[in-house]
């Protein structure tokens, strides 16, 4: 009969002497390879992808910047084309209109308060404030407002302003003779100055259907820095 003889050591395995052990190492070292180059991969593609999107961020501002300044001349242009905002179109002058009426003999009895509003841009070191909150005028009657801006930093500033009338619908007919807008007003530290508006209201608002109930127009202005010395 054979006899079988039972050994009491623990089993253990070795990969020493496997045929393919060798093979397995080099898989796994070409895998942990591959591994590290994706890696390092994805983290200059990530770099990348964080530079681009810091120079386009920069970029934004710039042009933000920069229209903000460019809006202004532009601004002026198209009030000056579609009378928005109260300015007077080329094809009429506000003499010329003023001239009309008083041949025509328009009179108008209907009484419209203005009321002035001011503001300043973000980063304009400037008090800028109406002298009167309100004026009292009739249709086909001109009237004068002062505002006053004082240059609160320590340096030169020049600064220019845009301007809107509300209600928009009512803005064809509030025609400015003289005015501060668009023009660059240069300040002194510490400088303070009054700038007027002479502005007329032409007669047909009274006449207008679309005008009614409108008793309350409101001039703004706001200021915006050009430059600093």
């Amino acid at each position: 009969m054979p006899r079988w003889e039972f050994s009491t050591k623990p089993l253990t395995r070795s990969f020493d002497f496997h045929p393919y052990g060798s093979r397995c190492l080099v898989r796994l070292s070409s895998f942990s390879s591959q591994r590290h180059y994706a890696s390092h991969a994805s983290h200059a593609s990530t770099e990348q992808k964080s530079k681009k999107t810091l120079l386009y961020l920069t970029a934004l501002v710039f042009a933000m910047v920069g229209s903000s300044y460019a809006a202004v001349p532009l601004y002026r242009r198209f009030c000056q084309a579609t009378g928005y905002g109260g300015t007077v179109q080329r094809r009429e002058s506000v003499e010329e209109k003023i001239a009309r009426h008083e041949k025509d003999g328009t009179v108008a009895t209907r009484e419209i308060v203005v009321q002035f509003n001011a503001d300043v841009a973000d980063g304009m070191p400037w008090k800028f404030v109406p002298t009167q909150r309100q004026v009292r005028v009739k249709p086909g009657e001109s009237a004068l407002a002062f505002y006053t801006a004082e240059n609160r930093s320590s340096k030169p500033i020049t600064g220019v302003s845009t301007y809107n009338v509300t209600p928009m619908k009512a803005a064809v007919y509030f025609n400015k003779i003289q005015c501060f807008c668009f023009e660059e007003q240069r300040l002194l530290p510490g400088e303070q100055i009054d700038m007027p508006v002479f502005f007329y209201i032409d007669p047909e608002f009274d006449t207008d259907a679309r005008m009614d109930g409108i008793n309350n127009l409101i001039l703004s202005y706001t200021f915006f820095k050009v430059s600093e010395e």
